[in-house]
């Protein structure tokens, strides 16, 4: 076979998608409602490039010839490696660090942006997606994580997620690492540190048994798989059992029992006192319990996160590979990262923030039924006549100039195919201009909207019927006025 020859096949990269104009609109709506509450609260948008040198990234850096595991990398024309962004959180850490002198302290701003990670895909999981971060450098407040947890919880809120189905979970991490010295696990000891912590993660999954098991000896499940467990001693298994079964009605209450399940410990006293803190910020910003609770079985970003550190749940449903019904989960989480910048500065910079999973959200609110509704497609000019077609761009310009979107048909077809296009390109009006209506000054218009609804049978409103029959013939002069007042009804009768 000869160069010629060759025809590459038309194929996606694992992991990655191809999305038509009515998702890249419905993403575009939620990002945007996402960014209007951050900015509300006072956030500075931000911007970075795609790509980051790779040792400024950090996380995934590996013992390798090639910076790829984790992250896409090339090496530019300097032999330097260079790695397409994981996250927005890093390249801020970078960006912070660069310009420290230059920026006002707390530096508050948020980003929306492609990620790429270089990791296994499966149902739901790609390699390309988008984030919509939220973050303050340099404040060690907790009134700093609370007003993150409340603003996330609105962010979500007004781009569509129901507020009774939205929950954000709160712990601290210095909780968990006073749990671990209070047992006895060694901080050097990250086996058994990351065995226990897991175990705690997986307590709504699989109860207080299981938990048990995999503090423990270890778990067999249903399946036949043995996890080794953490192999702690009953007295210890007891007391990270007791951390888990702190969750109370309200904040106070849940900080009242952690505070008699950790006594003492300095690292508990400091969590609680932050958590204390974070729960009066929260009443003040009017962010109920329902909204908002404590709950010390949140484990998340064990290396990562320094203080608080949250989630925010959809309580929604939602069905599995197999066809049942489970509950969503996660659309979104942050917490407090103090150690980040520090790798830039060799000093330590407070600093907290949330992050947004736009697929994630996007699931929920379709799980919900709140997804944004699909945007028209443009009014479709069919071509009666080639001779005519001066006429017919003469038709869009007008609509155009009127805010209308709308195009003339180029292809080849006839009038029936065209009126196929038209509805595969969801317009919710075409325009019919043969050499009958050009001699009467007049145009057909046709509602394709209201000829669908008809067809599936909406039949019982005679009025809504009469006053919007499905096609009828208008005045040339008047073409965009009607087109105009067929579009501001809507396709619904009322």
């Amino acid at each position: 076979m000869t160069d010629q020859d060759f025809r590459p096949q038309a194929r996606t990269p694992r992991g990655f998608a191809d999305r038509r104009a009515a998702e890249v609109a419905a993403e575009a709506h939620v990002v945007a409602r996402v960014l209007e509450t951050y900015q509300a609260w006072g956030f500075e948008r931000l911007e970075t490039g795609a790509f980051e040198f790779a040792d400024a990234l950090g996380k995934f850096l590996p013992d390798q010839d090639r910076p790829n595991a984790g992250v896409f990398s090339l090496q530019d024309d300097s032999t330097e490696w260079l790695s397409l962004r994981y996250d927005l959180t890093a390249p801020l850490a970078r960006f912070v660090s660069e310009h420290w002198q230059h920026l006002p302290k707390p530096f508050r701003r948020c980003a929306a942006g492609t990620v790429w990670r270089n990791e296994e895909t499966g149902p739901g999981r790609f390699r390309e997606f988008t984030q919509c971060d939220a973050d303050t450098v340099g404040s060690p407040h907790p009134q700093a994580d609370a007003e993150v947890i409340a603003m996330q919880y609105a962010a979500m809120v007004h781009a569509g997620v129901p507020a009774d189905l939205l929950q954000v979970q709160v712990s601290s991490r210095k909780l968990l690492d006073a749990l671990l010295g209070k047992i006895g696990v060694d901080p050097a000891d990250t086996t058994t540190k990351l065995t226990v912590l897991r175990a705690v993660d997986k307590l709504d999954r699989l109860g207080r048994d299981g938990v048990a098991d995999l503090l423990g000896g270890g778990r067999l499940d249903p399946s036949g798989d043995f996890t080794r467990g953490a192999g702690l001693g009953l007295p210890a298994i007891g007391q990270v059992l007791a951390f888990c079964e702190t969750l109370r009605n309200s904040r106070g209450d849940t900080l009242n029992a952690l505070g008699d399940v950790l006594g003492d410990h300095p690292l508990a006293l400091e969590g609680l006192a932050d958590l204390s803190a974070i729960d009066t910020t929260l009443s003040a910003l009017g962010v109920t319990t329902a909204q908002a609770r404590f709950n010390p079985a949140i484990v998340r970003g064990l290396e990562y996160y320094t203080g608080a550190v949250f989630e925010a749940e959809f309580l929604g449903t939602t069905t599995d590979e197999k066809g049942n019904r489970i509950r969503f989960g996660s659309v979104g989480s942050g917490g407090r990262y103090d150690d980040l910048v520090m790798r830039f500065r060799g000093e330590r910079v407070p600093a907290t923030g949330c992050s947004v999973g736009v697929s994630r959200l996007m699931a929920a609110l379709a799980a919900a039924g709140s997804a944004p509704k699909a945007a028209d497609g443009p009014v479709v000019i069919l071509v009666m006549d080639r001779d005519a077609m001066d006429g017919y761009f003469t038709m869009a310009a007008e609509l155009r100039a009127a805010g209308i979107p709308a195009e003339v048909y180029l292809g080849e077809s006839g009038m029936k195919a065209q009126m196929k296009y038209a509805d595969r390109r969801g317009a919710r009006v075409a325009l019919i201009e043969g050499g009958n209506e050009r001699t009467n000054g007049t145009v057909m218009l046709k509602d394709l909207a209201l000829g669908a609804a008809l067809a599936a049978g909406v039949t019982d409103n005679e009025t809504w019927r009469k006053e919007r029959p499905a096609q009828r013939e208008v005045a040339r002069s008047a073409l965009v006025a009607e087109v105009a007042a067929t579009l501001s009804l809507g396709a619904e009768p009322g």
